[in-house]
């Protein structure tokens, strides 16, 4: 039996479950018309640009990562080369393969994170993964498994798990022996079995079919998959150079809102999984490749949805670029080098890395060593204004159904995007004098 199309509807949920941070979706449908359709933001500003402010340069990154707990490698990499850049740093070669290693294992972590603890549930029935995990505990126990190994990379890489330690501008202060990183080579390919069981049970999956043309964004370099500096690259066909990166993302204020959106040739644009799949699939690893394939991952793919299967993709490119840059680095051996010092103490420099859920930017003006001026745009804030796009065109094919049907789908769209909302809330600009 079809349901009756639902003419006056209103949701209004206080607060998004199983993302990181406070938010609500607010929808009102009054004879047939959307009033109003809403993902408001409602935590308080941060103001983590403040808190570098008169700082050292040194400091940067450590204060950095303290941004986020999910994604603190990135927030120190965006942060180290926004310094590096200003002052002239050119790290070496061991440097860019320990960073690179680092933020794979970051990315692998906060994707099995996400697809398995807070999208999976959605998709088998469950309220969370607290049951899922009574009723289907292999399915858990594979994902802690993969996920351990990710923050032991993280460990032998940068000190520590969360909020790096050793990465240091121009360098680290510690480095991983041979036998750790034999070790955790052997272990990424015994975790391969894993990976295939993890794109096999996203394959069984009924993703939703909505669809909505948007203009996608990410770094980009000819070489590789990129993950860290590159062009700022869009499927319009544009590329900018990092140091342009406010002529693409364009921040403005909304009222419902204490994190601001974003905008450049179009009236919103996607970050993240999706976006990376779209402009750099065939910089993918083989076996990524054949698992975009498995689960019906085309380019130019533009069901929001299948934000959560590009995660999963980029779950086995991350695997297997780690194992190949493991190798790399036994074959050349670890030299426990000094960090690069600056050439200068005075400058301006953007960083620029592909955080877990898309592009993020740090700029800084440096005076005498010390951090005058500070800018950062995370992905989230970058993603809003696109999301409540999404929900506005989605919103219309669901008022046949059931309210609770309609709810759920609003809720696994914001999910979808894995949004950072504590990230995103920053609003402030604070110049130092």
């Amino acid at each position: 039996m079809v349901a009756a199309k639902t003419n006056n509807y209103r949701v209004n949920i206080h607060h998004l479950t199983r993302v990181e941070g406070h938010g609500n979706i607010v929808v009102n449908v009054r004879n047939g018309v959307i009033e109003q359709c809403d993902l408001e933001i409602i935590e308080a500003p941060r103001f983590f640009e403040a808190m570098l402010l008169g700082k050292s340069f040194n400091q940067a990154p450590h204060l950095a990562s303290r941004i986020c707990g999910i994604c603190s490698v990135s927030h120190a990499i965006a942060s180290q080369r926004a310094v590096e850049r200003a002052l002239s740093v050119q790290p070496s070669e061991q440097t860019r393969l320990l960073r690179k290693l680092n933020l794979y294992a970051e990315v692998l972590d906060s994707h099995i994170l996400h697809t398995y603890m807070l999208i999976a549930p959605d998709y088998l029935g469950m309220e969370s993964v607290i049951p899922l995990a009574e009723t289907k505990p292999d399915i858990v126990m594979r994902a802690l498994r993969m996920k351990k190994l990710a923050g032991d990379i993280c460990t032998a890489i940068s000190g520590r798990h969360t909020h790096p330690i050793s990465m240091v501008v121009g360098g680290f202060t510690h480095f991983p022996s041979k036998g750790e990183l034999s070790a955790l080579g052997e272990q990424l390919v015994a975790i391969r079995d894993d990976v295939d069981r993890t794109v096999a049970l996203f394959q069984e999956l009924s993703i939703p079919t909505f669809e909505r043309d948007t203009e996608f964004l990410a770094l980009h370099n000819d070489n590789e998959y990129c993950f860290i500096d590159g062009l700022i690259t869009n499927t319009d066909g544009g590329s900018w150079m990092v140091e342009h990166y406010r002529d693409v993302t364009n921040e403005y204020l909304v009222t419902h809102s204490t994190a601001k959106h974003s905008r450049n040739q179009r009236q919103s644009f996607m970050v993240g999984a999706l976006a990376r799949f779209n402009i750099n699939n065939e910089k993918l690893h083989p076996r990524a490749q054949t698992a975009a394939i498995a689960l019906g991952l085309t380019p130019q793919c533009i069901n929001p949805y299948m934000i959560n299967i590009s995660q999963v993709v980029e779950i086995v490119h991350c695997v297997e670029e780690s194992i190949k840059i493991i190798d790399e680095l036994l074959d050349r051996g670890i030299d426990c080098e000094e960090p690069v010092k600056p050439d200068r103490i005075s400058g301006v420099g953007v960083g620029v890395c592909e955080a877990p859920r898309g592009t993020l930017y740090h700029e800084y003006t440096i005076k005498n060593g010390s951090i005058r001026k500070a800018n950062c745009i995370t992905p989230t804030a970058q993603n809003l204004a696109n999301i409540e796009v999404d929900m506005r065109r989605l919103v219309p094919t669901l008022l046949d159904r059931p309210p609770d049907e309609i709810t759920l789908a609003l809720e696994m769209l914001v999910r979808a995007y894995d949004p950072c909302i504590s990230c995103s809330t920053h609003m402030l600009e604070v110049t130092f004098v």
